[in-house]
């Protein structure tokens, strides 16, 4: 019976079809819970609908949903075939589309089918959180993953594509660059970059106009700038990042993101300088963990639900160990209770309000991963010290 149970956890196509149920099941308990349950599909249905009346993308339409949409022109696109549908399939379908990917990337790292299937046991509660906002944090988490394995297998065009999905649609996906030091044909990868670009910029006109989509990306803009001087408050729900833990600890929410950039970016690309370590799969690895750890450590606009990004650098990082260490387990098991289960009800309440939200707790097994991850990339023998199987 033990070794039955063992043969289906550690069989990746079981959790994958877990992972696709509940997806179903999650976005379904939202629709019958009204529309302000499913509030975040709301927004990203009108960015279609908006987009075809040529209506500005980024005021607020109190009659059709509560809060603004962030997202680029180019969002439209990804989300009118479920716009069209009702909106108990739509949502049901864009929920299992994000979730697909996000397993698919699983699927393409370079490990065992033991550990792919570990891996997306331990992602499972932050997957959860994001499937019940219906983020596309699933999905651009699943695109990053791409970007880098795409590097690798030298599929430069369908790497840079991963990468400009990510980038048109929410800016982050900018971090999928961090990889194109290990890129061997960087030629094909720029001009195919270029022309993916352009298609890009172009599509949503075959149905607004030229105009309408030049001054969406002029509002895009504006629009992020707002919102990140809105990120910036004590105590709200945003700004769950290592900028936001210091501000809430300091109670100085002036304090700029330019300080702590100033000390991370530097930290984060300091690694590049063993270039004797480029030609080490784990090596890239390392980078991509450091990459997705750095994107939600250092953004404003990070929330619960963007976890799912970090947690998956977290156990790259952790899959990527030779020995697994009682410390190395430990800073894991620190990170699935700290952060995955944070915002559960493994917390009260009163814990929850008063110390984990109001001080950005969830960030802080986060930056300690991270932390050591940087330590790693300067320090160890990627070739010895580490393994893809």
């Amino acid at each position: 019976m033990k070794d039955k149970f063992l043969k289906i956890l550690l069989n990746p196509k079981y959790i994958f079809g877990v992972y696709l149920i509940i997806a179903v099941a999650t976005a379904l308990s939202k629709y019958f819970r009204g529309s302000y349950a499913i509030n975040n599909y709301l927004i990203f249905k009108n960015v279609f609908l908006n987009t075809y009346h040529q209506s500005n993308l980024f005021s607020e339409y109190p009659d059709r949903f509560f809060d603004m949409n962030h997202y680029g022109v180019f969002f439209s696109i990804l989300i009118a075939p479920f716009a069209l549908m009702p909106d108990w399939l739509g949502i049901t379908l864009w929920n299992a589309a994000n979730t697909f990917i996000f397993i698919y990337a699983i699927h393409k790292l370079p490990f065992s089918d033991a550990k792919k299937a570990l891996f997306a046991l331990f992602c499972l509660q932050e997957y959860i959180t994001a499937a019940l906002s219906l983020q596309f944090n699933i999905a651009l988490t699943g695109l990053l993953l791409l970007s880098a394995i795409y590097i690798y297998e030298r599929k430069e065009t369908k790497s840079v594509t991963a990468i400009l999905v990510g980038v048109f649609v929410k800016i982050y996906g900018i971090v999928g660059l961090s990889q194109f030091f290990f890129i061997k044909n960087k030629t094909k990868f720029i001009v195919s970059g270029l022309i993916i670009a352009g298609v890009f910029f172009v599509l949503p006109m075959l149905y607004s106009s030229p105009q309408f989509v030049i001054q969406c990306y002029s509002d895009w803009y504006q629009s992020i700038i707002e919102k990140n001087s809105a990120n910036q408050t004590l105590g709200n729900m945003q700004d769950i990042s290592l900028m936001g833990f210091f501000r809430r600890i300091l109670g100085d929410a002036s304090i700029s993101n330019i300080i702590f950039l100033a000390f991370g970016l530097p930290l984060f690309a300091l690694p590049y300088i063993r270039i004797q370590q480029y030609k080490n799969y784990a090596f890239q690895l390392m980078i991509l963990a450091s990459t997705l750890l750095f994107l939600v450590l250092f953004s404003s606009s990070s929330e619960s639900p963007t976890y799912i990004i970090a947690v998956t650098g977290v156990l790259i990082w952790f899959f990527l160990q030779k020995e697994r260490t009682p410390f190395i387990i430990g800073l894991l098991v620190f990170v699935i209770i700290f952060t995955c289960f944070s915002t559960s009800d493994l917390f009260p309440k009163f814990v929850k309000k008063n110390y984990i939200i109001k001080y950005s707790l969830k960030a802080v097994p986060c930056i300690v991963i991270w932390l050591r991850v940087i330590y790693e990339l300067l320090t160890k023998d990627f070739e010895k010290n580490y393994s893809l199987k």
